[in-house]
């Protein structure tokens, strides 16, 4: 009832899940991971005892086919199991259980393994496979997932049909500070849930991401002028102020719009002029 792809970074530094599934929320049943320790998701009838004890494994230094096969062994319902693996330096592991509904299976490479169970067929998973190989090792990790991922929803996914979505990376650097989560976005329950999810990262990467230094623009002359009109216009400046009271007072709109991780001061991330000329006060806010 679930097609996932479990995988790393091309660095090991970050891993991550990524789910979608007829099933209301299996985001929050499958996947599990951990920075410098690796990864993995339990679906079909899936165990959830397996995250702990999976995660516990790695970090003690077991491999993924080791953790696989330690947790499958003594389970006595593991025949309507399915899980998959990747461990700290990149190995991968999965499992079908022989009881699983067809269509079930998967496949596991270097730093991924992808598994799918009540599917529509076995081209979900070899184009999610396809995908995966086809993405760019240094585009973040949760754009390499979801590419995966949209492949098996374009390829039939589940042959139930589609409620669920699901992204979850850890890494060295989480985004919220002190934390090791860097993507963590569910799509519980809707009709077209893969889709959703790319829309839901897509303002994540807004919010979140560091603007890229080479890109950013001098606040000043012309385009000082036009982003003081557009705060002006939304009642959070009036008239010319100095370059300090305009940094000040984009910094109070950024924060209205949780885009403080974007600005720099006396410049301006062209992701930041975009979001205030599309939406100025509203939109995204939380």
């Amino acid at each position: 009832m679930t097609y996932s792809i479990v995988a790393a970074n091309a660095d090991h530094t970050q891993f991550g899940v990524a789910v979608a599934s007829k099933f209301l929320a299996a985001g929050a049943v499958a996947p599990a991971a951990r920075a410098g320790v690796g990864a993995l998701a339990t679906q079909a009838w899936a165990n959830t005892g397996y995250k702990a004890s999976g995660l516990a494994m790695l970090s003690g230094g077991a491999t993924a086919q080791e953790t696989v096969d330690a947790l499958t062994k003594h389970d006595e319902r593991r025949e309507v199991r399915q899980l998959g693996v990747v461990d700290a330096h990149g190995r991968s592991a999965t499992y079908t259980g022989t009881a699983c509904t067809d269509w079930a299976g998967g496949v596991a490479g270097d730093g991924y393994t992808i598994q799918g169970n009540v599917l529509a067929g076995s081209r979900v998973v070899a184009l999610m496979e396809e995908a995966w190989l086809g993405s760019d090792p240094r585009e973040p990790l949760a754009r390499r997932l979801l590419a995966a991922l949209t492949a098996g929803d374009t390829a039939g996914g589940d042959s139930r049909g589609r409620q669920c979505a699901s992204i979850y990376v850890v890494g060295d650097e989480g985004t919220y500070g002190g934390d090791d989560v860097v993507v963590d976005l569910r799509v519980d329950d809707h009709a077209d849930p893969v889709t959703e999810l790319a829309r839901l990262l897509g303002i994540h990467e807004m919010m979140f991401g560091k603007p890229d230094p080479k890109e950013l623009m001098d606040l000043e002359g012309p385009l000082a002028a036009e982003v003081r009109s557009l705060l002006g216009q939304r009642g959070h400046i009036a008239g010319d102020v100095s370059s300090a009271e305009l940094d000040r007072v984009l910094a109070v709109w950024a924060g209205i719009e949780n885009l403080e991780a974007r600005l720099v001061p006396g410049s301006l991330d062209p992701v930041v002029l975009a979001h205030l000329r599309r939406t100025g006060g509203g939109g995204v806010a939380a």
